[in-house]
């Protein structure tokens, strides 16, 4: 009898035990759903963050190329036509215009895009061009220490 009763609590105990590993292993399973659906949140939102600042930018950077336009068409207007200043004038203000159509049509993507080739048909020079504005940063940030 005393042996049933011991086989008989250690099957309770064994039963309880089972239980409570079992409402562990849900509430583990639960707080692991939750987290990660949080994570999935937040990433979606850092994500959405993301690209509306891609979108302000490109947005950005064609209003300047539109500026640079409508500063050119004034340049034009106001400016000699004639002699050395109106030859000047002239050559910023093609230079103002081609630039503005550049920005405004290639955006922030088609610059680093251009970018990106200009460097890789060019590597040396691009190295070069690396390590002289390393060296100008430099001497800018030592300097003002």
């Amino acid at each position: 009898m005393a042996n049933q009763s011991a086989t008989k609590t250690g099957s309770n105990i064994e039963s309880k035990g089972e239980d409570m590993a079992n409402k562990a292993r849900d509430a583990a399973s639960t707080a692991y759903d939750k987290a990660k659906e949080g994570a999935s949140a937040v990433a979606d939102r850092a994500r959405e963050a993301a690209s509306s600042f891609g979108r302000q930018a490109e947005d950005m950077t064609g209003n300047v190329g539109r500026g640079m336009e409508s500063l050119a068409g004034s340049l034009r207007d106001n400016l000699p036509r004639e002699g050395m200043v109106g030859a000047a004038s002239s050559r910023v203000a093609g230079g103002l215009e081609a630039t503005g159509q550049y920005l405004e049509e290639q955006g922030l993507s088609g610059i680093g895009r251009d970018l990106t080739n200009l460097i890789r048909n060019n590597p040396i020079p691009a190295l070069f061009v690396g390590i002289g504005l390393g060296f100008m940063l430099a001497r800018i940030t030592t300097t003002r220490s």
